[in-house]
Parts: C-alpha cells; sequence; structure tokens
C-alpha cells in the first residue's frame, strides 16, 4: 500500500504570503514564511523568512525579518538579520538595524542605520520591536 508523503507546513521556501495593492490590514502579521506586499499595513510584520514590500506597499510599523527587498514605504522600524536592500523608489522613515545593507540611488531614508553581526541583533531585539512609532505616520 503507497502512503501519500505529508508535507510539513513550512516545508517550501517558496511559499508567499501576498497582500495584494487596495488591501489594508490593521494589525500585526506574523509568519515563518515569505510575505510580499502590496498593500497597505497599520502593524508590525515579523517573518522568520524574507519580506519584500512592493512599488505600491505601505507599512506603518516595525519589521523583523531574516532579509527584506523595499521598493515602498515603511515608516517604522526595520530589524533584518541578512541583507536589507533597499529600491531606488523606496521612503524609509526611522531606524534601521542589520547586518547588511545595499541601498540605490533614489531611495530615501530618514534615521539612523547600525550595522552589527547576525548575533548582535538577536540581543538587541528587543530594543527595535518595543519602539513604538505610532506617531510617525507622514512622509
Amino acid at each position: 500500500m503507497l502512503r501519500r508523503k505529508e508535507k510539513t507546513q513550512f516545508e517550501s521556501t517558496d511559499k508567499v504570503n501576498k497582500l495584494v495593492e487596495g488591501t489594508k490590514i490593521i494589525g500585526d502579521i506574523i509568519a515563518d514564511s515569505n510575505i510580499r506586499i502590496d498593500g497597505e499595513i497599520v502593524g508590525n510584520v515579523f517573518s522568520r523568512a524574507k519580506v519584500i514590500i512592493g512599488e505600491t506597499g505601505v507599512v506603518f510599523g516595525n519589521i523583523s525579518c531574516l532579509e527584506a527587498d523595499i521598493e515602498g514605504k515603511v515608516n517604522g522600524s526595520l530589524e533584518i538579520e541578512g541583507l536589507l536592500i533597499l529600491r531606488d523608489k523606496s521612503k524609509i522613515v526611522g531606524d534601521i538595524l542589520t547586518s547588511k545593507l545595499h541601498i540605490e540611488e533614489g531611495a530615501v531614508f530618514l534615521g539612523s542605520c547600525h550595522m552589527t553581526g547576525q548575533d548582535s541583533i538577536r540581543e538587541q531585539s528587543h530594543l527595535v520591536i518595543s519602539e513604538d512609532n505610532t506617531d510617525n505616520n507622514t512622509y
């Protein structure tokens, strides 16, 4: 008798949670897989994988993830364990804590940036996540 192999929920890194343009979420998002945001989030985003913010994507809150690729707008702190890419049309208002940073010409960044090793980010994560950025909702 053949048995079907059961897949674990987070077995594939190809899985992507998508928030499409025109959709707004108020509240925090917590995920173990990749997230692509083309809509608007008013809340924090936590992922054990990659967060991608498209050109129409907007986040009013903190982002904490393994890697991030941002083309849209973020108003909040960014805590990225690996590589953070700020594309030419991105607008960031908030502090950045990352181990690797790539900023394209044309990107706008208002805040401070701390470059650390991956182990140091985990130790300092409580500082970034606990900050309240609800008063900074302008670009």
